[in-house]
């Protein structure tokens, strides 16, 4: 299977590389020429649109940041829609909203082109281990004819349902992460009201029974959460926010997860 990916940031770099290493006749193409160059160690060939990477790949992979970033490479006459081959499968590994891949879904289907959703978790870290936790939503004789490619840097691959299974999942687990943040931050904060540092209150949850990756990720920086913010902030509000409406949309409570999670982006100054 030739192997197209957009997207060479921080968590899609590391998977094209791991793709391209794999064996896998892989393409790429961003657009700054700079964002290619660390790939010229590798057997990776480039394109010099996303047109000719799509007439070129029998699966394109999309690690964008956002919806708008997904749709303005899929459609229009220059986009991957336009020039995939009936049979091919467009895998989004971004997190966005489900009705925007169930939305790309019909249109690619009337082109005879299959959509995945893939959305992430666990950074470079798990990529060059393997052992990136994948979030599939999509037919499963899709999921099969991607999972030599999922395989080259994901264990576990979890096939959740129909289109759009994938993202839900993945929002939700950004959702608890936020409000993990948010409850962790409540604690320490209450822990230094009582007089212990909150340097030795995250030294102590980190190895009790209340120990979380959110708890880990803010003992990293101090106990709080002023250099995660430029990192994280901006992208949990976005998830929290899709969460938020997809409750809304299924008439479903926000519940206290939301309390939660609504602290943690007052504390990074990204409120919903």
């Amino acid at each position: 299977m030739r192997v197209g990916f957009i997207g060479l940031g921080s968590q899609g770099g590391p998977m094209a590389r791991a793709i391209a290493e794999a064996g896998h006749p892989t393409t790429l193409w961003a657009r700054r020429e700079a964002s290619l160059e660390p790939y010229a160690d590798t057997d990776a060939k480039t394109a010099a649109t996303p047109a000719e990477l799509a007439a070129n790949s029998d699966i394109v992979c999309l690690c964008v940041v956002g919806d708008a970033d997904v749709e303005e490479l899929a459609d229009g006459p220059d986009g991957l829609l336009a020039h995939m081959a009936p049979g091919s499968i467009l895998v989004v590994h971004s997190t966005i909203h489900p009705d925007t891949c169930k939305n790309l879904a019909e249109r690619a289907a009337a082109q005879g082109i299959s959509v995945v959703d893939a959305p992430v978790s666990g950074g470079a870290p798990a990529v060059e281990q393997k052992q990136l936790l994948v979030m599939v939503g999509g037919d499963e004789a899709d999921l099969e004819k991607c999972r030599p490619v999922f395989e080259s840097y994901a264990n576990p691959i979890v096939h959740l349902g129909p289109v759009g299974a994938g993202q839900v999942t993945k929002i939700l687990n950004n959702l608890l992460f936020t409000a993990n943040l948010g409850s962790a931050m409540s604690a320490l904060e209450l822990g230094e009201s009582l007089g212990v540092s909150r340097t030795k209150v995250c030294e102590v949850l980190s190895g009790g029974s209340a120990n979380s990756k959110a708890l880990g990720s803010i003992a990293i920086f101090g106990g709080t959460l002023e250099h995660l913010a430029p990192i994280a902030g901006g992208l949990l509000q976005k998830d929290v926010r899709l969460a938020a409406d997809l409750a809304q949309n299924a008439s479903a409570p926000e519940g206290a997860v939301f309390n939660a999670a609504d602290n943690a982006l007052g504390l990074m100054d990204h409120p919903r």
